[in-house]
């Protein structure tokens, strides 16, 4: 049984402002039969791509190049080519032998991202990419550099099928999950950029290394409904160089809209990832409009298992909550959240809000300055640790989804 928690709806004259509900703007949700939005959680069948070095678990690497005739130890040389010096390029990997180089390269190491555009901000710390799959798919990834850290949010599949009315990557639906290897390569990608020196904003006293040092599972795609791929390619980030990227566990942040078996799931693989629930609203009636999924999964069910998720790794839970203008960011939501939570214990939560990108003339737009301090303050004030997050990239399209939408 959930804890209990006070009653919803407006408690004072404070909280008596309009009630905006969720709706989509230019586009149809698409709905069953039922009536309900629809849900996807199954990928749709296309080709799939390439089997690529990134796709195989390190002990089948070493198997794969006897297969083709070489010696063992050329698995090291080209896990240290990929993962270390961040290139697939044959010209590039000098200790291989030249005769059949090239073809062993691009057997084993195919391209997995072309990359059709992107947009940076002025002052060059965020590059936005759009890259096409093999298949023609769209995806995006955003790379960020902050003092003394680097962060890539990473696309784990191609359009999404949580049908969430606010979300760009949504209006589409799942064109498929990604592989392990096109989820990896997005880090390589971003790795060769900085190496380039192609993401500005550094300063002088700045010593972080110029590779990525964090990761959020936000980009396009609900990261949960591709358990296994994101998974493995959890594994392939965090596994010591050069058989992987050699990065730290507690730098990686996987996000999802509440899939409660998956996340009880997250928790038993002994992987220390920081989790996110991307909650948005603390009530029932708000959720099931704003978050589909909440008709399977129900506030309270996604809260019980982000508490085990911490029972289970010690690893504090980050929630999500997109402040949207007279929609979710009354008063009353602040403290039905914090109850909520305290309800839950202290110490094992951090709460998030986000201002949304504004939207002139939409539904869909960023809360009062005003109202967004009253949100945390009461947060905080209730003992709830609330951090208002710091947003990038407005002016490049920043959300996830309208790059590809646009193209």
């Amino acid at each position: 049984m959930p804890p209990q928690t006070p009653a919803t709806g407006p408690t004072s004259a404070a909280d008596t402002r309009p009630q905006v509900r969720p709706a989509t703007e230019g586009w149809e949700q698409k709905v069953g039969s039922d009536g309900r939005p629809l849900l996807q959680f199954a990928s749709p069948r296309r080709g799939r791509p390439p089997v690529h070095w990134a796709d195989l678990r390190v002990e089948d690497r070493a198997p794969k190049v006897v297969e083709l005739g070489l010696p063992r130890f050329r698995a090291a040389q080209l896990s240290t080519h990929y993962f270390v010096h961040h290139t697939a390029e044959p010209a590039e990997m000098t200790d291989l032998p030249a005769a059949g180089r090239e073809e062993l390269v691009r057997a084993l190491m195919p391209p997995l991202l072309t990359e059709v555009r992107r947009l940076t901000t002025d002052d060059g710390a965020t590059i936005k990419f759009l890259w096409k799959l093999h298949d023609g798919a769209l995806v995006e990834s955003v790379l960020m550099r902050y003092p003394g850290r680097v962060t890539l949010c990473v696309s784990s599949q191609a359009g999404c099928g949580m049908n969430c009315p606010f979300c760009a990557t949504g209006q589409n639906g799942l064109t498929r999950n990604m592989s392990t290897a096109e989820i990896v390569d997005q880090v390589v990608a971003a790795n060769r950029a900085l190496a380039r020196g192609e993401l500005g904003g550094k300063s002088r006293d700045d010593s972080t290394p110029d590779r990525v040092s964090n990761i959020v599972f936000m980009g396009m795609g609900e990261p949960l409904a591709n358990y296994k791929r994101v998974i493995e390619s959890v594994r392939s980030m965090v596994a010591e160089r050069p058989h992987g990227l050699g990065m730290s566990a507690r730098g990686i942040t996987v996000s999802t809209v509440g899939l409660v078996p998956a996340i009880d799931k997250l928790a038993a693989e002994g992987i220390p990832v920081t989790f996110a629930l991307s909650l948005h609203a603390p009530d029932d009636e708000l959720r099931d409009e704003l978050i589909p999924v909440n008709s399977r999964w129900k506030v309270d069910e996604a809260l019980d298992s982000a508490r085990r998720y911490f029972e289970a790794t010690g690893r504090r839970v980050s929630i999500e909550y997109a402040l949207i203008k007279d929609m979710n960011d009354h008063a009353w939501r602040a403290d039905l959240l914090a109850s909520k939570l305290n309800a839950r214990g202290r110490g094992w939560v951090h709460v998030n809000p986000i201002p949304l990108n504004p939207t002139p003339g939409s539904i869909w737009t960023a809360s009062e300055p005003d109202v967004t301090r009253e949100f945390v303050r009461r947060l905080n004030d209730a003992g709830v640790p609330t951090t208002l997050r710091d947003t990038r990239g407005k002016e490049i399209d920043g959300a996830c989804g309208q790059l590809a939408a646009a193209d």
